[in-house]
């Protein structure tokens, strides 16, 4: 089936991929992101506001030895642009402050933490891509992050997870979902490029919650960017621990293609995805295991909403 004509050509799949929106903003360079453990914990598994972390989490991935152990903010952005550029022929970079909450200290510290991973080969540099927890985000922090805009794009990557506060609860997210439109409220008029983070999948919300996601995503002009992640269960986290002693319902490769040919008619077209799925390790992965790699999981996802003539926001 041929995608209807309304599709932009950099779209390719019938939805606005990260991929081709890369390459065209950034005129043809490969851009890849350098993912830094800058060392930050998480306010739900320090005591601030709970212990153990969302239940879904790998709590091993978390120690504080692997922190202490790991390279300088240098180190790793020199290490993870030489293997970027050997490995994937990438010419430009993304430093992506990805594992735990990086934005879970004083701004002066945050600053230190932002400044030394971009003081290496800045000239390729072109964007700071920080993941943090909407609890974790005030003004103060919204204005460090909107001083690098003048040099590089600057991404804040909130975790929404769900939308239903009953579930956030289950999870022990620590975290409610007024207070992601608090955050989001402080990122209106500023020259951040919001991401949010979704988990579908949680055995107790219906198909048809897990659609209304769409509708507030929506509402929010100042999101850019989502990513889409399908419920994964893995070895040290609380959810795995309940699910070998009982196993509960995930979404096999088929019920979660065909739910994301509902879900991209109702988005907003012009926010951009950056990924569909989410895949852990294989030696952490519990369940569903698809018995595919990622790029296999991409193509047959890809496949299904090309063949179905699914384009974003023809919903709407």
């Amino acid at each position: 089936m041929q995608l209807t004509d309304t599709v932009p050509a950099t779209w390719e799949k019938g939805y606005n991929n990260y991929g081709p929106w890369l390459k065209e903003k950034y005129k043809g360079h490969r851009v890849f992101k350098v993912i830094v453990d800058g060392g930050f914990t998480c306010p739900n598994r320090d005591g601030s506001k709970g212990y153990g972390g969302c239940t879904y989490c790998n709590v091993d991935s978390f120690t504080p030895s692997v922190s202490r152990n790991a390279p300088t903010v240098r180190e790793q952005v020199i290490q993870g642009m030489e293997r970027a550029r050997n490995g994937n022929k990438a010419d430009k970079f993304i430093i992506y402050f990805q594992p735990n909450t990086n934005t879970y200290a004083p701004a002066h510290y945050l600053k230190m933490m932002y400044d030394e991973a971009l003081s290496y080969g800045t000239e390729d540099i072109v964007g700071l891509s920080v993941g943090t927890r909407p609890d974790c985000i005030d003004a103060e922090k919204i204005a460090l992050l909107e001083s690098y805009t003048d040099r590089f794009d600057v991404d804040l990557e909130m975790g929404m997870e769900s939308i239903y506060n009953d579930t956030l609860n289950q999870i022990n997210r620590g975290c409610s979902h007024e207070e992601l439109i608090k955050a989001l409220a402080l990122t209106q008029n500023t020259k951040l490029d919001v991401c949010v983070h979704t988990i579908f999948g949680f055995p107790w919300e219906t198909k048809e919650m897990m659609l209304k996601y769409a509708d507030e995503i929506n509402r929010h002009a100042q999101i850019k960017f989502v990513k889409f992640h399908h419920l994964h269960i893995v070895e040290g986290s609380v959810m795995g621990v309940k699910y070998k002693r009982e196993p509960f319902k995930l979404f096999s490769i088929d019920e979660y293609a065909d739910f994301l040919c509902e879900l991209l008619p109702l988005v907003r077209p012009d926010i951009i995805i950056q990924r569909l799925f989410g895949l852990s390790d294989r030696e952490l992965l519990i369940a569903p295991n698809w018995g595919l790699k990622k790029s296999e999981i991409q193509y047959y996802i890809d496949q299904r909403i090309i063949s179905r003539g699914v384009v974003q926001g023809s919903a709407l």
